[in-house]
């Protein structure tokens, strides 16, 4: 039984002190939910509304946001900061801003390229289905 309570305060004294900071809270929830909902919002207006005619423009717009709206996930959400954890976190977070760069970067290229390299119809092939 000692060694139950012992164990048990010794967890609960870890818990409080290494990890009590970074466990989320209400407000920071809804303030991460409230970021995350405009996040959302802003470039579903943009495309939707035609707000930039641009389309390159409106495109890095989106991906600047999403890549806001990956940050503000990390923070309030997964709760990763720089000061916990011996600096793994950051660590963690560093990984996962190369991933997101790699994977948007690697997606626009092989978009940019299939619409460049797709072969054009040929007129015989249009006016055959024209009608259908």
């Amino acid at each position: 039984m000692s060694q139950t309570t012992h164990s048990g305060s010794m967890h609960g004294g870890a818990h409080d002190a290494g990890m009590g900071e970074d466990h989320g809270s209400l407000r920071g929830y809804l303030t991460g939910f409230v970021l995350a909902a405009i996040l959302t919002v802003i470039p579903f207006w943009l495309v939707m509304g035609h707000v930039i005619a641009s389309k390159p423009l409106a495109i890095l717009l989106v991906l600047a946001l999403a890549a806001v709206q990956i940050v503000v996930h990390m923070i309030y959400f997964l709760h990763l900061n720089t000061k916990s954890e011996h600096g793994w976190n950051m660590l963690a977070f560093i990984f996962a801003l190369v991933l997101v760069v790699i994977v948007l970067g690697a997606s626009l290229w092989v978009m940019y390229n299939e619409n460049a390299n797709m072969m054009p119809m040929s007129p015989i092939y249009q006016q055959y289905h024209k009608g259908g």
